[in-house]
């Protein structure tokens, strides 16, 4: 079986390569470890439309918006436990396999340990001014994430053995507006009772 697997080509006619199964789980155990209780906000991204993806410097999160102009907005119902998607920088690039990381189509790209053993659902976070809270939604490997990264990437972020960690990514709702700007620190204030 090949390291990578060769795509279609992208809209810019280049083709992409996406990872095997094998070379996701050999690099994800490569991975350092990541921040538990004090991380870092690396990438902010607005969903204007489908594959429509820019990269913001700050943004003001909102109850009521989420992030301003951001594709969430349009959905109706909108889903407050789908408001912002979240994603660890480090699986990111590694999916990415060099794609832009807006590619993913998250929100909000995070140094931080999102894993259900350390942010269970209910744990409030400062990102920047803004606090927010994980929510029950689980946010899995979906058919565009299969074109963009592979479909052993939406096995791999599935499979039990790693579920746990939430590869996929979180989503995460805003409880209290705030700037939140690329390189700001993200707090853990508090988890529920229960959790670590």
């Amino acid at each position: 079986m090949p390291e990578f697997q060769p795509t279609s080509p992208d809209a810019n006619g280049a083709t992409l390569l996406h990872r095997s199964l094998a070379q996701l789980q050999q690099s994800f155990a490569a991975l350092t470890p990541p921040p538990a209780d004090s991380g870092r906000l690396t990438l902010i991204v607005c969903r204007h439309a489908p594959g429509i993806h820019e990269s913001l410097v700050r943004v003001r999160l909102t109850p009521e918006e989420g992030v301003l102009g951001d594709e969430w907005n349009r959905r109706t119902p909108r889903n407050p436990d789908a408001q912002l998607t979240v994603m660890r920088r480090d699986v990111a690039e590694m999916l990415a396999h060099g794609q832009p990381l807006t590619t993913s189509g998250d929100n909000l790209i995070v140094e931080l340990d999102i894993s259900a053993m350390n942010l269970p659902v209910g744990t409030r976070l400062r990102v920047g001014e803004a606090v927010v809270e994980v929510t029950p939604k689980p946010h899995n490997g979906c058919q565009k994430f299969a074109r963009r990264f592979g479909e052993d990437a939406v096995h791999f972020v599935q499979t039990p053995a790693v579920r746990h960690h939430n590869l996929r990514g979180i989503y995460w709702r805003v409880v209290l507006a705030g700037e939140a700007s690329v390189g700001a620190q993200i707090q853990v204030l508090s988890r529920p009772a229960g959790g670590s």
